[in-house]
């Protein structure tokens, strides 16, 4: 049984899809030459649920919904990191939408980071843990794609396969998850050469120009001059050159929103990490509110923890970049 759902929504509209109730077929190979990978890929996560069920996005995060469908069936998990500096997202996902493509599948749906709903998107689908996936709320990609085959003996059979492809400054990463009916073939990779790095310059954002600029150009821009209390999530009690832009720019654009980003570095867990990286992005939003009169209807806050690096955490300069906020553009309506 598949259905479409939103995720946050109360409702649901549920339609039978004939593959995934014959689940009792005998196996017919998926991609038995091979889902197209780099040498150089590493498998870092592997998991498969006999009986499961898989949240499939097939449209933009928007209006505080996701789209997807619900697919029950064998469910496979993998992850691959891709140790080379400068790999694009695309570049790594080009020769495995070819490889989808050939082997019968239909793509569904496609975006890429903003366009898919940057932040909202990635923290509404399921997403294996860091270190084995990383993504990069401003550089990935994501696809769903399915293919239906059909015979006189085994009748018809739906397989389901998304891909969501990100990178960081060492690495590229890449997520597979395939749904399937009960005695499918398991998915099959296949090793090409090893992917050299396109001399384009990164994405990551560089532009030092106005903040406004930044935000409409990049989506993003990060509040450099930002401090606080030692030891403390709390605001400094200085006054930032920084939020007088955003202020400015909030100002001037009444029905524009944005999320205040809070960053760390790699010391300590992860959870703690993700909490006090929240607390200090609410603490620029509350001095928004009070200190510039900033409707809260305009803001809301978030934090990363350390999954969000913009330099390495292996030399304390790297460290100090990474502890940061940043400010996402979320509407420009």
């Amino acid at each position: 049984m598949t259905s479409i759902t939103h995720s946050r929504a109360k409702w649901r509209a549920k339609y039978s899809l004939a593959a995934l109730a014959l689940m009792a077929l005998s196996p017919s190979p998926l991609l038995a030459e091979g889902l197209a990978l780099p040498s150089n890929a590493n498998l870092t996560f592997n998991t498969t649920s006999a009986q499961g069920t898989y949240s499939a996005p097939i449209a933009p995060y928007t209006g505080g919904l996701l789209p997807v469908f619900d697919i029950s069936g064998r469910v496979t998990k993998q992850a691959y990191r891709i140790p080379h500096q400068g790999v694009t997202p695309q570049q790594i996902l080009s020769p495995i939408e070819a490889s989808l493509t050939e082997a019968g599948f239909e793509l569904l749906f496609k975006c890429q980071d903003r366009f898919c709903g940057g932040f909202d998107f990635r923290f509404s689908t399921d997403v294996i843990a860091a270190p084995d996936m990383f993504v990069d709320l401003f550089d990935y990609i994501f696809l769903t794609a399915r293919r239906t085959s059909e015979n006189a003996e085994e009748g018809s059979r739906t397989e389901y396969v998304t891909v969501l492809v990100s990178r960081d400054t060492t690495a590229g990463y890449v997520q597979i998850v395939q749904v399937a009916p009960e005695g499918a073939a398991p998915l099959q990779t296949a090793r090409g050469e090893a992917i050299v790095a396109q001399s384009q310059p990164s994405t990551q954002p560089t532009a030092k120009g106005p903040l406004g600029e930044q935000l409409e150009t990049l989506g993003h821009a990060v509040l450099p001059d930002l401090t606080f209390e030692t030891g403390s999530s709390d605001l400094g009690q200085g006054s930032f050159a920084s939020l007088e832009a955003l202020a400015t720019y909030l100002r001037n654009n009444p029905n524009r929103k944005i999320a205040l980003v809070g960053h760390t570095d790699t010391v300590g867990a992860l959870a703690n990490n993700i909490s006090l990286s929240k607390r200090r992005a609410t603490s620029v939003m509350q001095r928004l509110s009070s200190a510039y009169s900033i409707p809260a209807t305009q803001m809301e806050a978030e934090g990363m923890g350390y999954l969000s690096p913009i330099l390495s955490n292996l030399t304390a300069a790297g460290r100090e970049a990474n502890r940061r906020v940043e400010v996402v553009l979320l509407s420009t309506e």
